[in-house]
């Protein structure tokens, strides 16, 4: 599918420029369609509530091929906190290396179970050298965002397993700011857990998540919250004992399944893409407007690999992002800078009207 024929798949792209995605995206036709078929069936009471039910596991095997995983080694969760909760409460007490200025939802599980290590940020952002030389014999786990969402940073995956390998620690990778727009490679990373809430990159509603546990690693894995869905289908519902699944699904939380229904039409039109093509569109967008806001005085907040969000550093950015929005461009203020997000269905227009306003003073 082409940007153009994918861009005409979000309806309120034609009155707005959205550069926002790092929030959340505009919804995709396909999507709400499917949230529109549930509401519509609920409200005249032909819904069918197991069918709406198995949306969690199609939607698990429809994540699988986006990052080379056996479904089994899947398990289907309401956000990312609760991913990370997850991998938290199934390990020893410990040493967890994170980053000072990483996002709540992977640092705060950490910070409630284990003995956090918070390394600070540096010029601004966090370095990937910090992130290694916090690592030592003691360490048991690293957490990281490929991207930063405060930063626009894509950190070196590859780097951060081999150092975390030298030392013998887990690997925990959110791919929240990141999948959908840029491609990722497990046999490279191989991540010991990888989690992502999918309603950022991958254009589904909020409420679906998922957690990739690596298959030596699944024997520890322990269920946050166990329920009725822990158990191996045939699902039961009443009274027993407490026999959970024997793969990565005993993690599965009882789906929201309006949410479910979303993600399994998002993951269909994911799956449509050439991802290739996909990163390669959005990394080229994302460093014109680099290379050009620099011509007019606004500087990335880092230097090195750019990743499909950039964030310039201004002094007046709540003004900025005021203007920008009332001139059609959504985009995000964070204290000293402004964040813009690229994704497929952006193209150069929305690179050249968001430099007009910026080169306003």
């Amino acid at each position: 599918m082409s940007p153009e024929d994918f861009r005409g798949l979000f309806p309120a792209l034609r009155s707005t420029v959205w550069l926002d995605t790092p929030g959340m995206p505009p919804g995709a036709r396909p999507v709400t369609d499917a949230l529109h078929e549930a509401v519509s069936a609920w409200s005249s009471g032909e819904l069918d509530w197991p069918v709406w039910d198995a949306a969690a596991g199609e939607a698990r095997a429809l994540f699988a091929p986006l990052v080379g995983a056996d479904p089994a080694t899947i398990s289907t969760l309401g956000s990312l906190a609760e991913a990370a909760a997850t991998v938290a409460g199934s390990l020893p007490r410990g040493r967890v290396v994170v980053a000072a200025e990483e996002f709540r939802s992977n640092l705060f599980p950490w910070l409630a179970q284990h003995d956090v290590v918070a390394v600070p940020a540096r010029d601004g952002a966090t370095r990937v050298e910090d992130l290694i030389a916090a690592l030592d014999h003691d360490t048991a786990l690293l957490a990281v965002s490929e991207v930063t969402s405060r930063e626009g940073q894509r950190l070196d995956l590859a780097a951060l397993r081999e150092a975390t390998d030298r030392v013998g620690a887990r690997l925990f990778v959110n791919l929240t700011q990141s999948l959908g727009a840029l491609r990722f490679d497990p046999a490279t990373v191989r991540p010991d857990y990888l989690a992502v809430h999918g309603y950022k990159w991958m254009l589904g509603p909020r409420g679906a998540a998922w957690l990739v546990t690596r298959p030596d690693r699944l024997g520890e894995l322990t269920a946050l919250a166990p329920s009725w869905k822990s158990t191996s289908p045939p699902h039961g519902y009443f009274g027993g004992p407490m026999r959970l699944a024997d793969d990565a699904g005993r993690c599965d939380t009882s789906p929201a399944w309006f949410s479910w229904l979303g993600a399994c039409a998002a993951l269909r039109l994911l799956g449509s893409l050439d991802a290739d093509r996909v990163e390669r569109h959005c990394l080229d967008l994302a460093g014109q407007l680099t290379e050009q806001a620099a011509g007019i005085g606004y500087r990335r907040v880092v230097s090195g690999p750019l990743s499909q969000i950039v964030v310039l550093r201004t002094d007046h950015a709540d003004r900025l992002s005021a203007r920008l929005r009332e001139q059609g461009v959504r985009a995000t203020a964070l204290g000293d800078r402004v964040r813009f997000g690229f994704h497929y269905f952006n193209n150069e227009d929305d690179v050249r009207t968001t430099l007009s306003i910026l080169a306003e003073r």
